[in-house]
């Protein structure tokens, strides 16, 4: 089976990026001292992307607290399931809600919602 990320931890890994991405751009920001302007672009443009995972990371917690909580078959422990098919947060194991997907493959597929 191959690597498929968590749903939640999937979108914590983008909110931690925006971090780090802003903080970079803000640390670019500090080369540009002769252009005062075009440093406060810079430092603004870091603090957005710093305060937009702020966000992230409040909404995947209220994600996280409406996330069904089931027991993986494989390694016993407790995981967090976003919608009707996810992976263990601990051993990528796949998990579904649905008992047509039961036993089948686990497919990126599954996670996509079905247009009507």
């Amino acid at each position: 089976m191959g690597k498929y990320p968590n749903k939640i931890n999937k979108i914590r890994t983008v909110a931690l990026s925006l971090v780090f991405v802003g903080v970079f751009i803000m640390y670019i920001g500090i080369f540009l001292k002769n252009h005062p302007y075009l440093m406060l672009v810079f430092i603004i443009l870091g603090l957005l992307s710093v305060i937009a995972s702020g966000f992230i990371y409040f909404w995947v917690g209220m994600l996280s607290v409406k996330a069904v909580k089931v027991v993986c078959p494989s390694c016993g422990k407790v995981t967090k399931m976003l919608g009707k098919v996810d992976v263990c947060m601990y051993c990528n194991e796949a998990l579904t809600l649905d008992k047509s997907l039961d036993g089948k493959d686990f497919n990126e597929v599954y996670r996509q919602k079905k247009e009507l």
